[in-house]
């Protein structure tokens, strides 16, 4: 398993940009409801959420598949309290169609091995650097 993975994204004017994520390409903006936002993808808070939703949905179906458990449905819902420029808390509910004593153990196992909730949790160095865009015209 790769120890780094990096994503690109890519300015095309007012609140959009298209994000290269390995083989796939995100279009993402911001809803109509934001000046200059015309609703062509998802907003970049609705896909942190997602990535706290896919994560934690594929790492309970991990932890069952670990635990011998027969689950044929799971459905992770996350909601996020906006707090200024930032979300307060993070509510993650999941429904998991499992006997409701294997639920706590599901859930516990998912926790350990969510790769996104643990890099929330462990308060993730954050580094910011710049370049500045090099015409090569210019040289």
């Amino acid at each position: 398993m790769p120890t780094e993975r990096t994503v690109q994204g890519v300015w095309l004017g007012a609140w959009r940009c298209d994000v290269s994520a390995g083989d796939f390409n995100l279009k993402i903006d911001e809803p109509e409801s934001v000046v200059g936002g015309t609703n062509q993808g998802p907003q970049p808070t609705d896909l942190l959420l997602a990535s706290i939703s896919s994560c934690f949905t594929l790492a309970l179906a991990h932890t069952a598949r670990k635990r011998s458990l027969d689950v044929q449905e799971i459905r992770v819902d996350v909601t996020g309290q906006y707090d200024g420029p930032s979300f307060s808390r993070i509510d993650i509910n999941a429904f998991v169609d499992c006997d409701a004593a294997d639920l706590p153990r599901l859930l516990s196992g998912a926790e350990r091995v969510c790769y996104v909730t643990n890099t929330l949790r462990g308060g993730v160095e954050l580094v910011v650097t710049g370049s500045p865009v090099v015409d090569v015209c210019d040289s």
